[in-house]
């Protein structure tokens, strides 16, 4: 059974607590700001909630009512939308318009990339739906037609070394295409590091940087062996 920790009110499963605590330090917030922020959120929003899932648990209820009811009956178009019309599913027709939010992560609300739904308690698949987001360039392209599978490049069961050398070729000149350094090629990069916010690439004894900073959005690991680095660019993120 999970240990639970408590802080603000809030019963904290260990293994979530241990991941905020992990990634605060550095975002400007607190460990007491963000567990009290967190309940009181929980607090307003908790009972909008149940009451949300409540009634979906009724629709569902009233769904299934309808179909045991007319169990091997000849499906009835105009029944069955005018239950969906009385239970909201279907509404009339409104002149156009659209939605706006604020304060959402721009990783929700500006940001293009895949977002999957999962259940939080289930590790594989929200492991599983982070990856689907933030996945790695050379893994792509090792994995996709971009690079041929000609002169001993094929992707077979196990890691082709031939390949693998393509897929750095190719990630160089796509990173010097849309990330250009200030000095120098990607492909001629020993080591990718954080300095003073920025990324320092060492070429040789030249240290570089992007020719656009701005293009540095974040990096995984430590600053001075990152083990991943995040860029952007047309608000595309690699």
């Amino acid at each position: 059974m999970t240990q639970r920790i408590e802080r603000a009110g809030l019963q904290i499963g260990q293994p979530l607590y241990d991941l905020i605590e992990r990634a605060l330090p550095g975002t400007g917030i607190d460990s007491d700001m963000f567990w009290a922020e967190l309940a009181a959120l929980v607090e307003e929003f908790g009972p909008k909630n149940a009451a949300l899932l409540k009634h979906r648990v009724d629709l569902q209820e009233t769904l299934d009512k309808w179909h045991r009811e007319h169990r091997g009956d000849a499906f009835d178009r105009d029944a069955y939308r005018q239950l969906l019309t009385e239970l909201e599913y279907i509404v009339p027709d409104v002149d156009d318009f659209s939605v706006s939010t604020d304060h959402v992560d721009p990783e929700i609300a500006t940001v293009p990339g895949p977002q999957l739904v999962v259940p939080i308690t289930n590790a594989r698949f929200a492991l599983n739906a982070a990856n689907a987001r933030w996945g790695s360039l050379y893994d792509a392209l090792y994995g996709a037609d971009i690079i041929p599978e000609t002169d001993g490049a094929e992707k077979g069961k196990s890691y082709n070394p031939k390949r693998g050398a393509k897929v750095v070729a190719h990630a160089a000149e796509f990173l010097d295409a849309h990330f250009p350094l200030d000095g120098g090629s990607h492909a001629d990069a020993q080591a990718y590091r954080i300095d003073n916010g920025r990324l320092a690439v060492d070429i040789g004894s030249d240290h570089v940087g992007l020719a656009d900073p701005r293009q540095f959005v974040g990096h995984q690991g430590t600053a001075s062996a990152p083990s991943a680095v995040l860029l952007v660019h047309h608000a595309l993120h690699i």
